[in-house]
């Protein structure tokens, strides 16, 4: 059974990733966990409170959140047909990451789903803060969903390396299986004006051919014009519908997450991104 965690913020955002969710498993399995963590928001209206009046106001809190997460289960389930799919809920008082982790460990979750704002008129503001904190700081791979995007149909995904980094195993399956399930073409992009040639690259690519070796993959170089620029081209000009990357010290995808100024990142993502985490767990 596939294990699938969903934060959610009762908002048409979150409520979209949770029906982009339902249908990447339509084929699998799959347990849902929604989960909404509010101990930021409790904070923020309880400031000027005494210690005894908080403690109580937590209780109450916590009931109306427990409706809530009621009522978002219940409108699911009138949407969902598919008896391979269980759906619960968790109400923490806590911060997202820290309880995001302690059930990603607990529960051995094979994939968190958020929702996410996408690119808003001419902002360069990708992803939500609370978004991009999970994708730096979980332990797991992390799904990013952006409002909107209701295309249902995964054909083509774009999975970007240099082919320095070392993969994991439970990380690539998970991709592998997703490209299956939909007959899905994975893209190797690598973008250099040179060929791959150190032993290292050569080895994490001749890996990556055997370990995908039952899925339709293709290996597609481009010039460097800039990693950014070219990974936006490609999404358009090639209609992709998943972008995949793997998050890792000194990796592309590092350096714009912890470099970016208030989350902003030139990535122009208006489709899922899966962010693989090469973190130990």
């Amino acid at each position: 059974m596939k294990k699938i965690l969903i934060p959610t913020d009762f908002s048409k955002t979150s409520l979209n990733a949770i029906k982009y969710a339902m249908y990447l498993m339509k084929y699998e399995k799959t347990k849902f966990i929604i989960l909404h963590a509010y101990a930021d928001e409790l904070y923020a209206i309880a400031k000027d409170l005494s210690r005894e009046d908080f403690e109580e106001l937590k209780k109450i809190y916590q009931k109306k959140v427990d409706k809530s997460l009621k009522k978002e289960i219940a409108e699911v389930l009138g949407i969902s047909l598919n008896t391979k799919h269980s759906f619960t809920s968790i109400s923490r008082f806590g911060g997202l990451v820290d309880e995001t982790n302690e059930i990603v460990d607990k529960e051995n979750i094979d994939l968190v789903v958020m929702g996410t704002k996408g690119k808003m008129n001419k902002s360069n503001i990708t992803f939500g803060s609370k978004t991009l904190q999970v994708i730096k700081y979980v332990k797991c791979p992390v799904l990013s969903v952006p409002f909107g995007y209701y295309k249902k149909s995964l054909k083509k995904i774009l999975f970007p390396s240099d082919y320095m980094l070392p993969f994991k195993y439970r990380e690539l399956a998970l991709v592998s299986n997703l490209a299956l399930s939909f007959g899905a073409t994975i893209t190797f992009l690598y973008i250099s004006d040179f060929k791959e040639s150190l032993h290292r690259q050569l080895d994490n690519k001749s890996f990556l051919d055997q370990f995908f070796e039952n899925n339709k993959c293709t290996f597609l170089q481009t010039p460097e014009n800039g990693i950014t620029n070219s990974i936006n081209k490609i999404i358009k000009e090639d209609a992709i519908d998943l972008l995949v990357m793997v998050n890792q010290r000194h990796s592309y995808l590092e350096h714009i997450l912890y470099n970016s100024t208030i989350e902003k990142i030139g990535l122009e993502i208006q489709i899922p991104f899966l962010v693989l985490q090469n973190l130990h767990r």
